[in-house]
């Protein structure tokens, strides 16, 4: 009989995005093929405590952590598992050949996880710390998309002590980069967790205010009055593959928090109606985005459409979008074909070549 692999599914965390990981890791967890796999969750409580135990998902869910254990995850390349504490110290609970972190936000998304995990010398799931880092932060992330030709709408970064010492000349600056609508966002958030769209100064500031909450760094964004939202989900490593293009037609005033993980509001069309050129230039753009950004594994890709010009511009990407069964990453992959069963074995298969291609880096230099 061939050998269970041994992986790791961690969720939860210190994130504004804590119940978001629950939900997308509850729906990553009903479909893995326990034939396959030796399965081992781990869950981050909101303060960052790492935990294992029966039942894990349930009491995380219900913040019930009293019949836990308290779990260590060591950045050591030896023996790489779980440890528990014991009378005589710390015991391995499990070797881990490969973790698929359902993480989503600060302390999971941003390459601080993949740090870790790349100190352990583990396959993981995902992109790894620079790519992480890059796409987290979407103002430096918008650098780069300008250094590579691809469109995005004018933006400006702000920092808590700038506004803290001159909200004023703050609100001035943003109201240059053109008329309302304005977007204030986290520059390292997701979920659309502390985004406002502002259609007058006094929102503005509430925007600041809000998006302040999440981050020291804050990207105002020229808005679009009523955009089309495309998105397209990118898989691979060396050589990413692009989803059919998918659009989100949303009954809020965009695609907010509640319309993704909630209330389910919002019209989900896959494949988007567009004509093939523009459909054809989203998965190229899409690719060159995954690639620039040294993205691995898996990325969702989000566009604009402007409405009244047709002018396509490039929103963000998400390093571990969203995995309910309804979020558009596998959805759009099913449309395309590929189930979301499969989906999941394929990005663990994906983890365990690119940890093929960095052990072949050599460690030490001799001469």
């Amino acid at each position: 009989m061939e050998k269970k692999i041994k992986l790791g599914v961690i969720y939860g965390g210190r994130s504004g995005e804590h119940e978001v990981s629950l939900m997308s890791a509850r729906s990553v967890l009903s479909v893995i093929d326990r034939e396959k796999f030796d399965l081992i969750e781990i869950g981050i409580t909101r303060q960052g405590q790492w935990l294992v135990g029966e039942d894990l998902w349930t009491k995380f869910s219900h913040e019930q952590y009293g019949n836990l254990l308290p779990a260590y995850f060591l950045p050591e390349p030896q023996n790489p598992g779980i440890f528990v504490k014991k009378d005589t110290g710390l015991a391995l609970l499990s070797t881990l050949d490969v973790v698929f972190p359902v993480m989503h936000g600060t302390f999971s998304e941003d390459g601080t996880l993949q740090g870790l995990f790349e100190l352990a010398d583990i396959a993981y799931v995902g992109a790894g710390v620079l790519g992480s880092a890059v796409c987290m932060d979407k103002a430096l992330f918008k650098d780069v998309m300008t250094a590579h030709h691809v469109p995005i709408l004018p933006h400006r970064v702000f920092s808590r002590p700038q506004i803290e010492a001159d909200i004023n000349r703050c609100l001035e600056i943003a109201e240059s980069l053109g008329d309302y609508p304005l977007f204030t966002k986290p520059a390292n958030l997701g979920s659309s967790v502390g985004i406002s769209k502002c259609n007058h100064r006094s929102d503005l500031l509430e925007g600041f205010m809000e998006a302040a909450r999440y981050d020291r760094r804050i990207l105002v964004e020229k808005g679009l009055e009523n955009p089309r939202e495309i998105e397209v989900s990118v898989l691979g490593n060396e050589n990413p593959i692009a989803s059919v293009p998918g659009e989100i037609v949303p009954k809020d005033i965009f695609y907010t928090y509640d319309e993704k993980y909630i209330n389910e509001t919002a019209e989900l069309l896959f494949p988007a109606d567009l004509p093939d050129e523009i459909a054809a230039q989203v998965q190229s753009l899409a690719i060159t985005a995954y690639q620039a950004t040294d993205c691995a594994g898996m990325a969702r890709v989000d566009f604009l459409i402007d409405r009244e010009t047709g002018t396509l511009y490039l929103n963000e990407i998400n390093t571990i979008p969203g995995f309910t069964k309804i979020s558009m990453y596998p959805k759009l992959w099913e449309a395309t074909g590929l189930p979301y069963p499969a989906l999941i074995e394929r990005l663990i298969e994906l983890a365990m070549e690119r940890k093929m291609q960095r052990d072949k880096i050599e460690r030490e230099y001799r001469r």
